[in-house]
């Protein structure tokens, strides 16, 4: 089982749910780089805020040590390796899952891939603990990004069936990062009551609810991508769905552009002030994978949770029998809003790959 991604730079992720620490090791990371620590530790925050309304009542600092690869402030050139130490666990809540698997969950493939030797407590390896290391190192490369004026940033664009508004050309770095700041990112912030509703009424029920959230790139010059198999979209794709509990990714309209004509679809090129733009992004700023330019948008469908405490059904592994499941121990009722600087993340990750060696930018 391979957890090695990246071409011109590569990130290993290690370490299960339960076990004593998850981490990265990120290769090939310039040397003489100094990190803001203060900004990274923001952005570990965002992805877990301890004792808020939108996270588990799992405590994790998500402090990371940095144990290689980074040395008198500065980054040496070799892998530089981040550690998370778990501490706040209680694998017991999890000794019913040894045989009975969670529907909906990767228990059941972990448990025939591994021939029943997964570890099998919080998920393991597959659980969504494991977006900790992704973000500090989405962390690291969104500084680098911004060095260059590339700044990327997402908003929550639904909750169930209600709907945010849309980025559209307009958006720039400002906005990013102020949205960057928000727990709850909105465009239109008199959405969040209602999104908010939908998500206590699924805990309220034992149940949970999913989303969607849109993430936009901005500053990034025409003619980056690799295609075939390293254009923008594939790039960034094959992050995404490594997130647990990402489903679906669509870029700029995505699906409606099955329904338009090619004349609606078609972004039309301007010229202005020695500025070359699109009248429309329609496209999602990429091109035969490749950028124009344009503001890069994306957006990501984030099943419900799975783990929920309704009852369900499911099957015992050992003994094959059909069997009722209740869970215990503590879960998110909607993993939406925790997802935000995950996709953020990764979305910096697969475009600093892109550009590592790249003297333009």
């Amino acid at each position: 089982m391979s957890t090695v991604w990246g071409s011109k730079i590569r990130l290993t992720v290690f370490g299960e749910s339960h076990s004593s620490a998850i981490g990265v090791v990120i290769d090939n990371l310039p040397s003489g780089i100094s990190l803001d620590m203060a900004e990274i530790e923001r952005e570990m925050a965002r992805r877990a805020p301890n004792g808020g309304e939108y996270s588990t009542p799992r405590t994790e600092a998500d402090k990371v040590e940095i144990v290689s690869g980074y040395f008198n402030g500065v980054t040496t050139g070799t892998p530089l390796c981040g550690i998370i130490y778990n501490s706040d666990t209680r694998s017991g809540d999890y000794d019913q899952l040894k045989e009975v698997v969670r529907p909906g969950h990767s228990d059941y493939g972990y448990y025939r891939k591994s021939g029943g030797n997964n570890d099998y407590r919080g998920g393991g390896h597959s659980s969504g603990r494991l977006t900790a290391p992704l973000v500090f190192a989405g962390a690291i490369c969104k500084q680098l990004l911004r060095n260059k004026a590339v700044y990327i940033g997402s908003h929550i664009s639904s909750i169930g069936n209600i709907k945010d508004a849309t980025f559209d050309a307009r958006v720039d770095g400002n906005m990013l990062e102020n949205l960057t700041k928000e727990v709850f990112p909105l465009i239109s912030t008199d959405k969040f009551a209602s999104m908010n509703y939908l998500i206590q009424e699924a805990r309220s029920e034992g149940d949970s609810i999913g989303g969607t959230i849109e993430c936009a790139v901005v500053g990034l010059p025409a003619g980056v991508g690799e295609p075939f198999f390293e254009s923008i979209e594939s790039k960034i794709a094959s992050l995404l769905f490594s997130v647990p509990a990402v489903k679906g990714v669509q870029f700029g309209k995505g699906y409606e552009l099955a329904k338009m004509k090619g004349s609606k679809a078609n972004d039309a090129f301007r010229c202005l002030g020695g500025r070359v733009f699109t009248a429309t992004n329609n496209n999602g700023g990429i091109l035969g994978g490749i950028s124009t330019g344009m503001p890069i948008l994306f957006d990501v469908a984030i099943k419900p949770t799975a783990s929920i405490f309704k009852e369900q059904d499911t099957i015992n592994v050992v003994t094959g029998e059909n069997v009722r499941l209740k869970l215990q121990g503590r879960h998110d009722s909607c993993i939406v809003v925790r997802a935000v600087p995950v996709i953020e993340a990764v979305a910096a990750i697969a475009i600093y790959d892109l550009l590592r060696d790249r003297e333009d930018i």
